[in-house]
């Protein structure tokens, strides 16, 4: 087992991959009959929901119509839609309307993945973007999250969307000796320019400086919004994030800043995650649930993880419990794998079983 639970989701972008030859177009009637299947297969199996990635090549063309039907058997089964949407950037409010249309067609919750406005021209725009999801929220299931950092990590792009700021490669296969540094400098030595240089470090990951600490504040006070990490763990300069995430907004956000008590910054990451994502059982600290527990120091809880330095464990992390044993204690593991995977119970078959 694991030393942490997994929910899973069933990835749209992986069973097109796994289904179709031609990824640069739209599926056809007998591919989406093909993907249904697996979707529903993926259900029974107790996937917790769907997730999509159409801001990526294996996804990028598929039509909202398409995600619509290869989801239909979503519908009633009490799994969630999770989106990393198709542009967080000039498009972001139409590409927030296409999540809000899936989740009415299809009748299930969504979850708008790590939730951010990018490049310089669109800072300032979660005015627009946060009003907008509370209203969606008033009339269907809608929630989000996000990680508490202005830079981005995903594969090496080469186009204008992402390499409009700073670009960190954090792993390249053709040149693992590149990791942690600026692209800017590794152009300048191979006396190529920024594309080219992408171009060249390809396969690869890089971290992308494209957003506003005002948004990143923003849309972290946001009372629906829920914490997460969306760490890479690929190379030794990944994102720390990895590393990072819910410390930095326990010291960083919630006790040296302010943005929201205690309380509210442990909800964001426990209770309000188990309650979006249907997780019975979790979430809270009660008589009868799993216990899964943090013990840390209020007073001294930080990240330690920095984009040089990016893996780095966490200051004032005491103890972790994970299903009643402790997995974490003193700085360092325990050893202990009781981590369980959480699966969704299937709707059709309580039913069939009542």
């Amino acid at each position: 087992p694991a030393a942490v639970n997994v929910a899973g989701l069933v990835g749209h972008s992986r069973l097109r991959v796994c289904t179709m030859g031609d990824l640069d177009r739209a599926a056809t009637p007998a591919e989406i009959a093909a993907l249904q299947a697996l979707v529903a297969e993926a259900l029974d199996a107790g996937a917790v929901g769907l997730s999509t990635g159409t801001f990526y090549p294996p996804a990028a063309h598929a039509p909202t119509e398409e995600v619509i039907e290869v989801c239909r058997p979503m519908t009633g089964s009490g799994a969630v839609f999770t989106t990393h949407m198709r542009d967080e950037a000039d498009r972001v409010m139409d590409s927030l309307d296409e999540t809000f249309r899936i989740g009415r067609e299809l009748q299930v919750p969504v979850v708008i993945s790590h939730h951010k406005v990018m490049n310089s021209h669109n800072h300032g725009r979660t005015a627009e973007t946060l009003p907008h999801i509370r209203a969606a929220m008033q009339q269907q299931g809608v929630c989000l999250d996000c990680y508490p950092y202005t830079a981005g990590s995903t594969m090496i792009h080469t186009g204008r969307a992402l390499m409009g700021g700073r670009m960190l490669i954090a792993s390249s296969v053709p040149h693992p000796e590149c990791a942690g540094r600026d692209i800017e400098d590794i152009a300048r030595d191979w006396g190529v320019d920024r594309e080219e240089a992408a171009r060249r470090l390809q396969p690869g990951s890089a971290i992308y400086f494209l957003m506003d600490e005002a948004d990143v504040q923003a849309i972290l006070a946001f009372e629906e919004t829920m914490v997460g990490s969306d760490g890479i763990p690929a190379g030794e300069k990944p994102h720390p994030r990895l590393w990072g995430t819910f410390p930095r907004v326990l010291g960083h956000y919630s006790r040296d800043l302010g943005l929201f008590p205690l309380e509210t910054a442990v909800w964001k990451m426990t209770g309000l995650t188990a309650r979006n994502f249907h997780l019975h059982g979790r979430g809270t600290l009660a008589v009868g649930q799993h216990a899964d527990i943090v013990v840390f120091d209020a007073a001294t809880v930080r990240d330690t993880a920095t984009y040089e330095a990016p893996r780095q464990a966490a200051a004032g992390i005491d103890t972790v419990i994970v299903n009643g044993a402790v997995a974490w204690q003193g700085g360092q593991s325990t050893g202990q794998y009781h981590g369980q995977v959480i699966r969704r119970e299937s709707t059709r078959a309580a039913a069939t079983t009542a």
